[in-house]
């Protein structure tokens, strides 16, 4: 039996910080902080909301699709013919945020875009509790 084609995968990171969702927000939807943990941007936290994201590898488009203050953010991720979606969604618990990242939409046959993004989606995150932790 083999997978129909239009199975996809996703990338999921999960962390539990220890800061209020109010903080994790601002990290996620404010440009200069997300230069500062993911890449240079021209995000607006707008729903259709068309951005790009900008590495020294290259750059990703981007597009809002649903936004809830400190709740739930979704955007397209689009790269290399990568077409996916990034969907955060933040949970108040007793001690901070658990935070839940997906990234959703990729085909079997883009592993080299799969497990890129598994890797780099752990070194978005480190940096991302960097920011968040120095915030005030």
């Amino acid at each position: 039996m083999s997978e129909p084609a239009t199975e996809t995968l996703s990338v999921i990171v999960e962390r539990e910080m220890p800061h209020p969702p109010e903080k994790i927000w601002r990290a996620l939807t404010q440009p200069h902080l997300i230069e500062e943990w993911l890449m240079k941007n021209d995000f607006e936290p707008a729903v259709d909301h068309r951005f790009t994201l900008r590495g020294d590898w290259g750059s990703v488009d981007c597009q809002v699709l649903a936004i809830e203050p400190n709740k739930t953010l979704s955007y397209t991720w689009g790269a290399m013919g990568l077409e996916s979606v990034v969907t955060w969604t933040l949970t108040p618990t007793g001690t901070g945020t658990h935070l839940r990242m997906e990234q959703a939409g990729f085909r079997p046959d883009q592993q080299q875009a799969y497990q890129g993004a598994k890797f780099g989606w752990q070194r978005f995150f480190g940096s991302l509790e960097r920011v968040v932790g120095n915030l005030s």
